[in-house]
């Protein structure tokens, strides 16, 4: 697969099974109206995270193990599928995974078998970080546990450079704005950025004007822009209102390939449009996956999902062809690229 020269011209997976036109429709009218409902209220309100707690009873993939790993502010785990080895046994690349949630819910738990399944189609441990969320913390303390986990991994002994940071939702925001942060500290330039249905704006504006503002089967619109106001409190709750950057507002140029996946019918859709275009500006290669008429973060329905199935090979095989390509790269070739893309930096910004 051919890195796109336009993000106008996405690959496009046509065709939605039985099963997944069947779970849309379900979505569309469970779910959904819920959520609207959530929007309408005249105040703010954040049930307990059941979601997760329950999610504690789900299989996860075959031969999969994990441990708990404690990181300052929050629990994450050490995850690896069945047959994939770590930096020990001679395994230098590792994924960094942030499960979605809009900020709110989700954890651990639910995402366990999505990021085993990424781990099998990678042929890479993850770190699974159990990030703080809203309404407790703001989300630039959502980014500080993505940047800790990053640096667990090179206490570990990875490399920037085969570390892939990835996340579905909510987690797509953190998945770039972590090696943003990343970067900026001069730890180096992680190895790749994987981001599944992202929300990486939260200017509701571009995703009000798009056609698929009353087409997605998840999300109402409204409910959309009331994720952004609770943000926007938070933020100023805590002080820090005009700190906070979105991904697609960030300086792009030295970051690293990026693949993108979204649902064709997504609100979201904006978001990882203008995201993949910015990149694709800045001289970034991105790949724009764009899956017909699949719900929002449908790999994680793999067990049901013969097109969840695929993207998540797709995600393994854009995973190791960046560990190819970084193993392939002679010393000289390393610090030649690094030379480049500082000055890349410097052009943007």
């Amino acid at each position: 697969m051919a890195h796109l020269s336009l993000a106008a011209e996405p690959q496009f997976f046509r065709g939605a099974s039985v099963q997944s036109r069947a779970l849309g429709f379900g979505v569309r009218h469970t779910i959904r109206p819920l959520l609207g409902l959530w929007a309408r209220l005249p105040f703010d309100l954040f049930p307990p995270n059941a979601v997760d707690h329950i999610a504690r009873l789900l299989p996860v993939h075959a031969g999969t193990k994990w441990r708990t790993v404690e990181l300052s502010d929050c629990k994450s785990e050490w995850l690896q599928a069945k047959g994939v080895e770590d930096v020990a046994h001679g395994n230098p690349g590792a994924i960094l995974y942030f499960h979605g949630g809009a900020f709110l819910t989700c954890g651990l738990n639910t995402h366990r078998r999505l990021v085993s399944r990424i781990s099998y189609a990678s042929d890479q441990p993850v770190l699974n970080v159990g990030y703080r969320q809203m309404p407790y913390e703001p989300i630039t303390e959502s980014i500080a546990d993505g940047v800790e986990g990053f640096r667990w991994l090179m206490d570990q002994g990875y490399k920037p450079e085969n570390i892939t940071i990835a996340g579905d939702s909510a987690g797509g925001y953190l998945a770039f704005s972590v090696a943003r942060v990343v970067m900026d500290r001069g730890w180096g330039r992680p190895a790749g950025v994987v981001a599944i249905s992202p929300l990486l704006d939260f200017d509701p504006t571009g995703k009000k004007g798009h056609r698929n503002a009353n087409r997605c089967q998840l999300f109402p619109m409204h409910a959309v822009a009331k994720l952004s106001d609770v943000a926007l409190r938070m933020d100023t709750r805590r002080g820090i209102e005009g700190t906070r950057t979105c991904p697609v507002d960030m300086p792009l140029g030295d970051m690293p390939p990026a693949l993108i996946h979204i649902g064709s019918r997504e609100v979201l859709m904006a978001d990882a449009e203008l995201m993949a275009n910015r990149l694709v500006s800045a001289g970034v290669p991105c790949d724009l996956q764009v899956w017909d008429r699949q719900i929002h973060v449908f790999q994680a329905a793999a067990s049901w999902l013969p097109e969840a199935r695929t993207a998540i090979d797709e995600i393994g095989a854009f995973v190791q062809r960046l560990a190819e390509q970084e193993a392939a790269m002679t010393p000289a070739m390393r610090v030649e690229t690094r030379r480049s893309r500082g000055a890349k930096t410097a052009a943007v910004r």
